[in-house]
């Protein structure tokens, strides 16, 4: 992925994928779209008009996918992918602290500011796509960190991120561009 903010908002419209909550559970969805439905996570809070810094609900709306990165320990090679895909490394890391001016940003660590750790010890972040989520007008509490990135059993509840399997993210990376949209609700 390009780190840079002007870089990222060079984008163009790309295809759309549509989060679909079941019944059963405001947490688990299909994500619908590029000719797949798959199982996807929503954050534990369920789906929210009004996106508040920890409060582990997915914002109602359109995200746009900016980029993403990639474990290249944990792969033989890039995956294949139409978007913009950087290896992480072990330094890696997510601003979340919203008074700092690096808020919702990456950040090299160590970082004095409260972040999230991108180079994690489980499978979460191996492939993490970056969504536009408060990102190019950024407001203080408004949540940061809305990523598309993998679960690792099942469909556990995110934090308010939307997640999909590892298989199914392998399928659906060649057909996401830099503007694909995800529409939450």
């Amino acid at each position: 992925m390009q780190s840079s903010h002007d870089k990222l908002n060079g984008r163009s419209a790309g295809p759309t994928l549509a989060v679909r909550l079941l019944s059963a559970s405001r947490q688990r969805g299909r994500l619908i779209g590029g000719g797949l439905s798959l199982a996807c996570a929503i954050g534990r809070s369920g789906l929210t008009a009004d996106k508040r810094e920890g409060d582990g609900a997915s914002p109602r709306g359109v995200l746009t996918v900016l980029g993403g990165f990639y474990r290249p320990d944990r792969f033989g090679c890039r995956p294949p992918a139409a978007l913009p895909l950087a290896p992480l490394r072990p330094n890696d890391g997510w601003c979340d602290a919203p008074g700092h001016a690096a808020y919702n940003r990456h950040v090299r660590l160590p970082f004095a500011a409260s972040h999230e750790r991108l180079w994690r010890d489980d499978h979460v972040y191996d492939i993490v796509l970056i969504t536009d989520w408060n990102y190019t007008h950024r407001q203080r509490q408004r949540g940061s960190a809305i990523f598309f990135h993998l679960t690792e059993t099942g469909e556990r509840p995110t934090q308010g991120c939307i997640a999909i399997a590892r298989t199914d993210m392998l399928k659906l990376l060649p057909r996401l561009t830099p503007g694909t949209r995800l529409v939450l609700g």
